[in-house]
Parts: structure tokens; C-alpha cells; sequence
């Protein structure tokens, strides 16, 4: 199995990046914001799992092992495949994922493109116990404010990823109500 590579960008594809190495450009299959990231003739170094199908050969490479950890852990679940974990960790970071499984919030996974309730919930119940931590450490789980918050930041274009950093920004001690937390958040993209 190819476990680590490191090499020079070919080019860079919507979602996968061509690697050269010893000579030899491999496709790798990426999340949206490395792909978005990389330059051509630049270094990388990625994380990988190889897919071995009948039919196929893929590479799937992450800019940190517990992304690649995640992965796999994505891919144990009934119904998800390489490209849906991978489009999970593309729209949730790691630490949003270990939240929302310790806080039995399957709605956050509903938010994935192709994650439907009932997939939600299988992640839910198969990551619940691989998943280990509080959400002491975590930074809390979202609250149901947070959510309509989420909701209103990509109702305005913004992504789920840069929705919920925002959540992340705001002080312990902000206001529990969603107007104050939105202007809260809206300010850190300002």
C-alpha cells in the first residue's frame, strides 16, 4: 500500500492533483481546499489510501494523518464511499466531524452535497463508538443557535467550512441569541 508521497504538482484538477514522482505523475484524489491550495511545480506531501477495486486504482492523498484516520473511518460506514468520505472531509473538518458525532448531531453531516438523513445517521451510529473525546476539549457542541447561524452564513454564499470557522471565532462568552452571534460571525470575515 502507498501509505505517504511526496513530490512536485503537475497540475492541478478540480479535485485531484498529478504528483510527480521518480518520473511518474500520479492522480490524486484530494480534498476541494488542497486542490484549491495547490500551485503547479509546487512541493507536497500527502497522506494516502489506496483504493484497489477490479475496475480501478485510486489514490486518495490529505495534508494530515488524522484527515487520512478520518477517512478510513468514513469508509467503514454502510453506504459511503471514497468519493462521499471524501467530499465529507472536503465540506467538514476533522474537529467539526469528532463534534458532531460526540454531540449525536447528524444534521451536521445532512449538510454534506449527497448525504441524505438516512446516511447522516448511519455515519452517526457506526463513528459513535470509533470516535473517543468530550466536547470539553472540542470546544463544545453546536448549539441549536449555531445551526440557524451555519444556515443564514451559507444562505449568504459563504461555505460550510467557512461558516462554521466563524462559529468557532466567536468568544465563550458571546450572546446565545442568533442575531448577536450572526453579527458576531459576520465580523470575522471582515
Amino acid at each position: 500500500m502507498i501509505a505517504f508521497l511526496e513530490g512536485n504538482v503537475l497540475t492541478v484538477e478540480e479535485n485531484a492533483l498529478v504528483v510527480l514522482q521518480g518520473g511518474i505523475g500520479l492522480r490524486v484524489f484530494v480534498t476541494a481546499s488542497q486542490a484549491r491550495q495547490a500551485l503547479p511545480g509546487q512541493r507536497v506531501a500527502l497522506y494516502t489510501h489506496l483504493v484497489v477495486r477490479e475496475d480501478l486504482l485510486a489514490l486518495y492523498g490529505f495534508e494530515h494523518q488524522d484527515e487520512r484516520e478520518f477517512f478510513n473511518l468514513l469508509l467503514s460506514v454502510n453506504g459511503v464511499g471514497p468519493r462521499m468520505a471524501l467530499g465529507i472531509l472536503s465540506t467538514l473538518s476533522v474537529d467539526t466531524i469528532k463534534r458532531a458525532v460526540i454531540g449525536e448531531q447528524a444534521d451536521v453531516f445532512g449538510r454534506v452535497p449527497g448525504v441524505g438523513k438516512t446516511t447522516a445517521q448511519k455515519i452517526l451510529l457506526t463513528l459513535k463508538s470509533k470516535v473517543k473525546g468530550d466536547l470539553e476539549s472540542l470546544g463544545g457542541a453546536f448549539q441549536d443557535s449555531d445551526t440557524e447561524v451555519i444556515e443564514a452564513l451559507t444562505g449568504l454564499g459563504y461555505s460550510i467550512i467557512e461558516a462554521q470557522a466563524a462559529i468557532q471565532s466567536l468568544p465563550k462568552d458571546a450572546p446565545k441569541d442568533v442575531e448577536s452571534r450572526l453579527r458576531l460571525a459576520l465580523q470575522y470575515f471582515s
